[in-house]
């Protein structure tokens, strides 16, 4: 297994829905052993549906509290995941003066679809299984560090 990044930030345009979902499954998987952290370009409302749909696997992000860019505790980041074209352009920005890799995971923007509850539900069950999915092929979950 690579060694795993300190610190990620998963970056969104609105930390309401794909980094809230990426930040809460990178913590279930990985717990204590990176420090995780989301914000995205304007801090959106919590989204119900997201709520929802992580609910389902049994994550709940119903407390979490939205944040931009600005408003990071921390500015110390190994890595900065985004996952809209807008965060992309940011974190390459705000990183020009950092030591800090910036990855572009394309995530598909589920608060696009329109239609019944259902069909809503199941964009957002796509966007939280491929995120999963991503999440665990770039860091697989491996043995707890020997301390």
């Amino acid at each position: 297994m690579d060694e795993l990044p300190g610190a990620i930030l998963f970056a969104c345009s609105y930390n309401a829905v794909r980094s809230v979902m990426a930040y809460a499954l990178m913590r279930h998987y990985h717990g204590n052993r990176i420090y995780v952290e989301a914000c995205g370009l304007r801090a959106g409302s919590p989204d119900g549906f997201a709520i929802a749909v992580m609910d389902e696997i049994g994550l709940d992000i119903s407390k979490y509290k939205p944040k931009t860019f600005d408003q990071l505790e921390d500015g110390f980041f190994d890595l900065i995941i985004t996952l809209s074209p807008e965060a992309q352009h940011r974190a390459v920005e705000m990183t020009r003066t950092m030591a800090c890799d910036v990855e572009f995971w394309n995530t598909f923007d589920a608060t696009m679809v329109e239609g019944s509850r259902e069909v809503r539900l199941e964009a957002y069950r796509q966007v939280r299984d491929q995120l999963k999915k991503r999440i665990l092929q770039r860091f697989p979950v491996g043995p707890a560090p020997r301390v």
